[in-house]
């Protein structure tokens, strides 16, 4: 495990899949990041895929590859590439396992920056081929929810920064795993851009937000202690808790990607909402986590 803190934060960081796995509150001892069984990560990073592919696979000029749920970052050991007290960089390299699922050659790094009360995220992607590269990315930390123990989850609101009046999120069905309809529908109970949380609201899965946003916060008035994403670089906001668990966390997660509509298997070169990096070109999306 590697480490990196300030005067407020303490965030840990597992080498297996560049997780964050805690991120402390130093001055009030408290953990932001979940740590119980009902879900048993913290927060995972997606790549090249995001959620589940029909069939669970895809295709490259016709020919199926597989690709796992959320990719096959998870099991995979990121090297050291730089480490300050503050800062840190893991890299992972193609190999041979990775070339199964995704016959390219890439470098991913993953970046993580500590500024006072804020943690910056980044992934970098260098495209090592001749063509162009077609991929998804996702963080997927899960906080605790109640923040400290304060009130309950149905305490906690969250709050979209948009420029739109309706907050819109794309259908899920389960086949039994989730996929998108295609559809689009709007977020109920949202006022002056804040919707309460309840469980019941993830009874179908996730909400992953159609909404271009700038930023999101998680509050409540039972609790002097806040949870904030500026989004930055990333095009959709996903929030989830597992279903039927009553279970007291929710997942913030910035996607640059989307899950595939039920049915339509594609072709990697044409998914949906994928980045397309040039040949021989790197690319940098980051978002940033800020802590009260």
């Amino acid at each position: 495990m590697y480490r990196i803190e300030n005067e407020q934060l303490s965030v840990t960081i597992n080498p297996v899949g560049a997780e964050i796995t805690s991120i402390y509150n130093k001055e009030d001892d408290f953990e932001y990041i979940w740590q119980g069984v009902q879900w048993p990560k913290h927060a995972p990073v997606l790549f090249p895929a995001i959620g589940r592919s029909n069939e669970d696979a895809y295709l490259i000029d016709g020919q199926t590859y597989d690709m796992p749920q959320h990719g096959f970052v998870a099991d995979q050991h990121f090297t050291l590439e730089t480490q300050t007290t503050t800062s840190l960089s893991l890299k992972l390299v193609a190999n041979e396992t990775t070339l199964q699922y995704y016959p390219y050659h890439f470098e991913l790094i993953i970046g993580l920056q500590l500024a006072a009360d804020q943690v910056h995220f980044t992934a970098t992607v260098n495209n090592l081929e001749n063509q162009d590269l077609s991929f998804s990315f996702g963080s997927h930390p899960a906080f605790n929810v109640p923040i400290n123990d304060e009130g309950y989850f149905d305490d906690y609101q969250i709050t979209f920064e948009t420029p739109e009046d309706e907050v819109r999120y794309f259908e899920i069905v389960k086949t039994p795993n989730p996929y998108r309809s295609g559809k689009l529908c709007t977020l109920k109970h949202v006022e002056n851009k804040t919707v309460p949380l309840t469980h019941k609201m993830f009874e179908k899965g996730l909400l992953i937000i159609e909404n271009q946003l700038s930023e999101i916060k998680l509050t409540s008035e039972k609790s002097e202690h806040s949870i904030g994403l500026d989004l930055g670089d990333f095009k959709y906001l996903t929030l989830w808790t597992k279903e039927g668990a009553d279970a007291p966390f929710l997942c913030l997660e910035p996607f640059y990607g989307l899950p595939d509509v039920v049915g339509d298997k594609r072709e990697l070169t044409t998914k949906e909402a994928n980045y397309h990096l040039a040949a021989k070109e790197t690319a940098s999306i980051g978002y940033t986590m800020i802590f009260k």
